[in-house]
Formats: structure tokens, sequence, C-alpha cells
């Protein structure tokens, strides 16, 4: 599956809407990585494949989104995004984690499995 596209309608349906209520309440189903991005950001597009990446080897674990901060303003302040890329982590049931800077993919990988896919709570048999 690849990165999703995400609008701050999208973010409020999705993720958490911030004008109903402002106790963090995360509504998705799985863990989720946002990349706070801008088309003409150099470290955004070293990033960009990374999360491609993984965001096919966490198929059906995890959920990457992309938010254009040149687009969705709005989004990009209630985060106070003042540095791109800024990568929001948001794990099932715990506070989100934002972390500014392109992050390298073993970073990446480290913090997704000490914080989002965590390897007791898999269901494999």
């Amino acid at each position: 599956m690849a990165t999703i596209q995400m609008t701050t309608a999208d973010f409020k349906a999705k993720v958490f809407d911030y004008e109903k209520s402002k106790e963090w309440k995360y509504a998705g189903e799985l863990p989720a990585i946002i990349d706070f991005y801008a088309d003409w950001c150099g470290p955004c597009k070293m990033v960009a494949p990374i999360l491609e990446e993984l965001s096919n080897e966490y198929d059906g674990k995890l959920l990457i989104y992309k938010v254009d901060t040149e687009v969705e303003q709005e989004l990009s302040a209630v985060f106070a995004i003042q540095s791109i890329p800024s990568i929001l982590f948001i794990p099932m049931g715990e506070q989100p984690m934002m972390q500014k800077g392109a992050l390298p993919k073993h970073v990446l990988k480290q913090v997704i499995e000490e914080h989002l896919v965590k390897e007791g709570e898999k269901s494999e048999g």
C-alpha cells in the first residue's frame, strides 16, 4: 500500500477532530505516521521514498499519510509545523510523538517497532 495524501478534512475524520475535542483521541484502527512535507523541500524528497518502502513493509499494520504543508496550512498551524519534514508518530492508545527532520530508514523502523507495531501485540499464529 502506498502512502496516503491527507487533507485537513481527512485528518479530522480519520485521525483526530481537534475542533470537537481538546483531549487527544486517535480515531484510526491502525497506528499511523503523518509526514508533514512540501514539494520544494529537499530533505522531504529524501524521506518520501523511504516512507513508501515502509508503507509496503508494514502494509496492514500501519498507515502512512502525507500532508502538504503548503496546501494544508490550517492543519500545519494546529501542529505548529515550523520545519519540514516533521513526522508525527501516532501509536494506538498513547499520545502522538512529533519528530523534526529527515530521519534515516533504520531510525524510522526503530520508532515503528518500539512504539507503533510492537512485537508482543502481533496476533500471528
